[in-house]
């Protein structure tokens, strides 16, 4: 943003501020906001500029436009299928989203509208508060696509709305819209489309404006509990990898490409 070097390197990343200290990041990449290579290495690194910058008490992420994510892009899912190298640093730029969330001490805000999928979908839902629309789609579509469930999934889905709702929604990736995933505890809030950026910049303001170290600490306990679901999450995270070497994958990317069901292999070795 204008006057500050720490962030002047983001090309994927928009920043204002609406309070004087609250950070709005907005990720921006076409009509969609589909997570390219770009995108993806950005969310990994802005959680400890954002840690390590003194102006900043409490961020709020959200999408421009009308759409929050709508997941990876295709050329950076061929990338991780094709390519060591490519594989390698995308899963460690997925671990440092995640972790970076955890253990960045500012409280986040996520305002999420339109589709919620993807990396996108893993800042919204490991936001310390969540606030959807009633009709935004959140959707993880990792089986879909012919991969484990991995990045956020099962760190957080069981916490929030309970085994059960994780492993229906997570092995059949069945779409939420906002008013359920709110009745379920996946997300914390609803917002009406009109008021969802005014409500996210009330809470980040009140947060900016509350006792620094008392709520950077509350935070700090309460990620404990996804710290103690750390070997979870690295599991999940290395089957996904896992997965994009194999016949699954392609063949849920070449589907997604072609717009039509995918046809998997009838068995696995597994």
């Amino acid at each position: 943003m204008p006057g500050d070097d720490r962030y002047s390197r983001y090309t994927r990343l928009q920043f204002d501020r609406p309070h004087p200290r609250v950070l709005r990041i907005t990720m921006a990449n076409g009509k969609v906001n589909a997570t390219d290579s770009a995108m993806h290495t950005e969310l990994a690194a802005i959680w400890r500029d954002i840690d390590a910058d003194s102006s900043v008490n409490a961020a709020i992420i959200t999408g421009a436009g009308r759409m929050f994510s709508a997941g990876g892009d295709f050329a950076m899912i061929e990338g991780i299928i094709a390519d060591f190298d490519t594989r390698a640093r995308v899963w460690k730029e997925a671990r440092d989203i995640v972790y970076g969330m955890v253990n960045c001490n500012k409280p986040v805000i996520s305002a999420m509208r339109g589709v919620a999928v993807g990396a996108g979908l893993v800042c919204g839902l490991l936001a310390d508060v969540s606030i959807a629309t009633p009709d935004c789609r959140i959707i993880d579509g990792h089986t879909r696509l012919g991969v484990a469930a991995g990045d956020h999934a099962a760190i957080i889905w069981p916490l929030l709305c309970g085994m059960a709702k994780a492993k229906y929604h997570l092995l059949t990736c069945e779409q939420l819209l906002g008013a359920e995933a709110e009745r379920i505890g996946l997300i914390g809030l609803l917002a009406d489309d009109a008021d969802l950026d005014r409500r996210a910049e009330e809470i980040a303001a009140r947060l900016a404006d509350g006792a620094q170290s008392a709520i950077r600490w509350t935070k700090y306990a309460l990620n404990n509990w996804l710290r103690q679901a750390g070997p979870t999450f690295d599991a999940s995270l290395a089957l996904e990898f896992l997965g994009f070497t194999g016949p699954e994958a392609r063949e849920g990317l070449d589907s997604h490409k072609e717009k039509r069901p995918p046809v998997f292999p009838p068995g696995s070795a597994v």
